[in-house]
């Protein structure tokens, strides 16, 4: 089940960041205002697009290390109109998102 709520400013600044970081202009990329959290914000992945559109693909995906020390996969999606669909958490233990990242953090790897 999701949950909708207004998208954080910390979570703006990943997606700007994450679309900077692979020479996309982030302004070309609406990012909404209400987004649908996934598992309650448990890992941190959030829909951003609308839920009916498709996955089209990967436009960046970065690592970081919590400060549990575990290992955190994080994949910024795009729709069949090649808009933002989901910024998509995965820790590989599947256990609780600890600190939430700052760009800083982050090792992009795609």
């Amino acid at each position: 089940m999701r949950e909708r709520r207004p998208i954080k400013s910390e979570e703006i600044l990943l997606i700007q960041y994450l679309l900077y970081k692979k020479d996309l202009n982030p302004s070309d990329y609406l990012i909404a205002e209400m987004v649908d959290e996934y598992e309650g914000g448990k890992m941190g992945s959030i829909g951003i697009g609308n839920e009916i559109n498709i996955y089209n693909g990967d436009l960046a995906q970065a690592e970081y290390i919590d400060s549990d020390g575990v290992e955190v996969i994080i994949t910024l999606t795009q729709d069949n109109f090649n808009q933002l669909l989901d910024l998509d958490f995965w820790k590989v233990d599947f256990s609780k998102l600890v600190t939430y990242p700052k760009p800083e953090d982050l090792i992009i790897v795609k």
